[in-house]
């Protein structure tokens, strides 16, 4: 089977627009969910951010008749709801026409697990043989209509969120964008499989038993080299009750209470569709920087299971990341990555 690389990535974050100043404001403990647009004349906040990203994923990349687009988003821009067209394909085509991606583009929108999807589906691309290179942009940007309708769920803390921990009331949002090229290339690290379980249980709930994610997760564990070991896991961790307690339920069902959890949405709240791609970045550079990241927010363990997670940073061994999302609808997705050769 074809191995499949990333081979450059792009971050826009409130923290910081690189992958070492987002890690050097996660080391520090800095957390900021929201940008300023202060300035920004553009069409398209959300767009600018994804064009952004993408931009410096592919910097030194050349893009052939063969380069893929796959764009992931929950919402794209739902901010112009009723005032004119918010085509997620529309966004699609304009941010790869900018890049000069002549093939198709391809929109994933699949609730929370959308860049973890839109991953997948780029490796599978690329497994084709059909695409040479894909270029995977997740990006969200926050607006009324989101905030009102997760304020209805009664979702969102009124407070910093706290994943895992036993006084945690909810979630915050985030906005941010990020972008991941992938080849056959050998590249620092290998997207080496994943997969999307859906559970059904409830239109926003989470299954109480962890179904999704137990099979998800046991599914990922199955490519695990004899020579691999598993770093540790970062998981969805929105800090809502029932989000947390079921990942906690399929980690110990799955047999990794003992591996150290790393839960990122104390920093950037939760980016939705953007959330994957971020998420996955942010721990392959912290993991080729040494450490785990701490679990912002995190002071007492508020779950039925144990799960291994702490407030502190601590050191990464291994060579192994798994990364575990889930969504609205029962939707549950994985992907196993593994650090692998050098450019």
């Amino acid at each position: 089977m074809t191995k499949v690389f990333s081979i450059g990535t792009g971050l826009v974050t409130p923290l910081g627009s690189t992958v070492t100043s987002v890690l050097e404001a996660i080391r520090e403990g800095r957390s900021k969910q929201y940008f300023s647009r202060n300035g920004f004349t553009g069409h398209s906040f959300f767009e600018n951010i994804a064009l952004e990203a993408a931009q410096k994923a592919i910097s030194g990349i050349e893009i052939t008749p063969k380069t893929g687009f796959i764009l992931s988003t929950a919402k794209g821009n739902v901010e112009f709801i009723g005032r004119e067209d918010i085509s997620l394909a529309l966004s699609a085509r304009r941010i790869a026409d900018a890049l000069g991606v002549k093939t198709t583009p391809i929109v994933v929108s699949n609730a929370c697990i959308s860049g973890v999807a839109a991953m997948l589906q780029g490796m599978r691309m690329i497994r084709s043989g059909a695409f040479d290179k894909v270029i995977v942009v997740g990006a969200e940007v926050q607006s009324p209509f989101i905030e009102t309708g997760f304020d209805c769920l009664k979702a969102i803390s009124p407070e910093p969120c706290r994943p895992f921990d036993k006084d945690r009331q909810g979630l915050n949002l985030g906005e941010a964008a990020a972008a991941m090229v992938l080849c056959a290339d050998e590249g620092p690290w290998e997207i080496v499989d994943g997969v999307i379980r859906n559970d059904a249980n409830h239109i926003s709930g989470p299954s109480r038993t962890g179904e999704g994610s137990f099979k998800c997760l046991r599914y990922v564990l199955e490519s695990l080299a004899k020579e691999d070991r598993l770093s540790f896991v970062s998981v969805h961790g929105t800090a809502t009750p029932y989000n947390d307690e079921m990942e906690a339920i399929a980690l110990d069902r799955a047999g990794l209470s003992h591996v150290p959890v790393c839960a990122l949405k104390g920093y950037f709240g939760h980016t939705m569709g953007a959330a994957g791609l971020v998420e996955v970045i942010v721990c392959m550079g912290a993991h080729d920087m040494g450490f785990i990241p701490a679990s912002k927010g995190f002071g007492e363990l508020g779950v039925s299971r144990p799960v291994n997670i702490s407030a502190q940073e601590r050191p990464a061994s291994g060579n192994a990341i798994i990364k575990l999302l889930s969504g609205f609808g029962g939707v549950n997705g994985a992907l196993l990555l593994r650090k692998g050769g050098s450019l």
